[in-house]
């Protein structure tokens, strides 16, 4: 039987056929996980990079500032930045791992810490420009375009949560006021919930640029989801899974 353009009924397409590109899907899904040329490994790393950043002590900052070369380097390779942005970008590694290894040996890691973050945040705003540049230069909106916005949206958070412990280091005043200066897991905390507007109000900056930082964040976090994330989501139909429901759905 087929359909009025000349096809197979989509009603009489096998079940197993319909899981069996369900499953393909999936396949390709946990693949881009484990390429180092997609965004899947990227966001893995992101989230490595979070966990540690909130949980290491200040003797662990060196490992963190590993995971951090090992993260952005991955951004850049899969996003195919230039060469002049990578080359720029592998000088910042080799101070980033000089400072890394220096906090070994220093009596005071705190010490080292403005160094740390001070390249932090500008690896970590390299990286979400060259990502979302190079996403939006792709030919069509599929699994590789929706990771890819995920990870620049993840990047752009914790960017900004650099930036608040580099200027929660260098200001005399604590950065959150009766708060104190913070530490990195608050910084964080009060950059993803300020990116996305929650905004429970428990942590708020004391003064600038805190306050003038914050607000560009929430304008950068608005605008991405409403833009970017937002016409991705909806153009975007994973071809395994769109192909099964349509599948199984009955003849217009």
């Amino acid at each position: 039987m087929t359909d009025p353009a000349g096809g197979p009924d989509p009603s009489e397409v096998p079940e197993a056929e319909i899981e069996e590109r369900r499953a393909r899907a999936m396949r390709r899904l946990l693949h881009g996980f484990r390429s180092a040329d997609s965004y899947g490994l990227v966001l893995l790393m992101i989230l490595v990079t979070y966990v540690l950043a909130v949980r290491v002590s200040q003797r662990g900052t060196t490992l963190l500032v590993l995971v951090q070369i090992i993260t952005v380097r991955l951004s850049l390779h899969t996003s195919l930045a230039g060469r002049r942005v990578r080359l720029a970008a592998d000088g910042l590694f080799v101070i980033a791992a000089g400072t890394a290894i220096a906090n070994l040996f220093v009596n005071d890691p705190k010490s080292l810490e403005i160094y740390v973050f001070g390249l932090a945040t500008i690896l970590y705003f390299v990286a979400p420009v060259a990502v979302v540049r190079h996403i939006a230069f792709r030919p069509q909106v599929d699994q590789e375009t929706m990771l890819g916005a995920l990870c620049a949206y993840l990047l752009i958070g914790m960017a900004f949560a650099f930036t608040y412990r580099l200027v929660g280091i260098v200001q005399t005043p604590p950065f959150f006021g009766t708060n104190g200066e913070g530490t990195l897991s608050q910084d964080m905390f009060f950059s993803f919930i300020t990116l996305t507007t929650t905004g429970y109000g428990n942590l708020v900056p004391a003064k600038n640029p805190g306050q003038t930082l914050a607000v560009f964040e929430a304008l950068i976090g608005q605008l991405f989801l409403v833009t970017a994330v937002g016409k991705i989501v909806t153009a975007w139909r994973p071809k395994g899974w769109s192909d099964a429901n349509n599948a199984g759905a009955p003849p217009s």
